[in-house]
């Protein structure tokens, strides 16, 4: 095993292809599939399906791409600290959200002082930003009421109250709050499984032996505030999240104290690279700021 080997696989990997990964890193295509041939043929593991003019990962290669990961996220590292003094922070920062409304104002000023740092961003349920973060796939997640393990660090940003919301001439007219008993004489559209918001709301009934009546399961917070502001029942936000829209009316839940935490999390092992240190220590910063 060779780090040219093992550069060749993961560019491979990376960037899902020989021709592509040969344009990425101006190594010709034959001695990229030699290179990664010889790591397959000097280990005796198959890593590449090959289909064609496409290649798809075995599960060795996914496992191994997930270790190459960390080894040259290393190696950004060190470049980084042997960069330090530059004064410019550069570079892509991934960041997934349950709800863009919890980052939009620090982010726009984090971007207004490191304009080098381009950041895509998309959103995702609590489960699913764990996940994608320990697969190094995000470098910030960003939801509501994770349990973090010990590979993880988080950084604490408020807490809100879940709400109702409904189509405006859903319920009775002259209706401002609700009871949590109430709620079970409504349809109820559910967020997906993971869903931060429906585990509160669901263990909240369990522990008032309360039968809520879902009627449809639908993925993602706006697709599920499209199927509430069509009529088909009530769904649940927090009240942060709730924004702007002619379709919905916003409704406490006058006996229950369920919040919505949000929190900011990433992984432990990444927290000396440099991009991430530089956002936390930016939010931290901007929350007292603000407070």
């Amino acid at each position: 095993m060779s780090y040219s080997q093992l550069k060749a696989f993961h560019s491979v990997a990376l960037h899902g292809g020989f021709s592509r990964a040969s344009e990425k890193i101006f190594l010709t295509q034959p001695a990229l599939s030699e290179h990664v041939r010889r790591l397959e043929q000097d280990h005796d593991i198959l890593l590449f399906r090959r289909e064609k003019k496409r290649v798809h990962l075995t599960e060795e290669g996914s496992q191994l791409f997930h270790l190459t990961k960390r080894l040259f996220e290393a190696e950004h590292q060190i470049n980084d600290f042997l960069s330090e003094k530059r004064s410019s922070v550069e570079g892509v920062l991934r960041i997934i959200v349950d709800s863009a409304s919890h980052i939009s104002g620090p982010l726009r000023r984090f971007q207004a002082e490191y304009p080098d740092v381009f950041v895509t961003m998309r959103t995702s349920n609590t489960q699913d930003m764990i996940t994608q973060l320990r697969a190094y796939n995000a470098e910030i997640a960003i939801g509501g009421g994770i349990t973090p393990g010990s590979d993880l660090k988080q950084v604490h940003l408020g807490s809100t109250p879940i709400i109702v919301i409904a189509a405006k001439d859903f319920l009775p007219k002259k209706t401002t709050s609700l009871t949590f008993a109430e709620l079970s004489r409504f349809p109820i559209v559910l967020r997906e499984q993971g869903s931060k918001t429906r585990q509160i709301l669901e263990q909240e009934a369990a522990r008032r032996k309360i039968v809520l009546t879902p009627v449809m399961e639908v993925e993602g917070r706006e697709a599920m505030r499209d199927i509430v502001g069509s009529g088909s029942g009530i769904g649940f936000v927090s009240d942060a999240e709730f924004g702007y829209d002619d379709r919905l009316a916003r409704i406490p839940i006058s006996d229950a104290q369920l919040q919505m935490e949000e929190t900011l999390f990433y992984v432990a092992q990444r927290s000396e690279l440099r991009l991430i240190r530089t956002f936390v220590e930016f939010l931290k910063a901007d929350l007292e700021t603000t407070a």
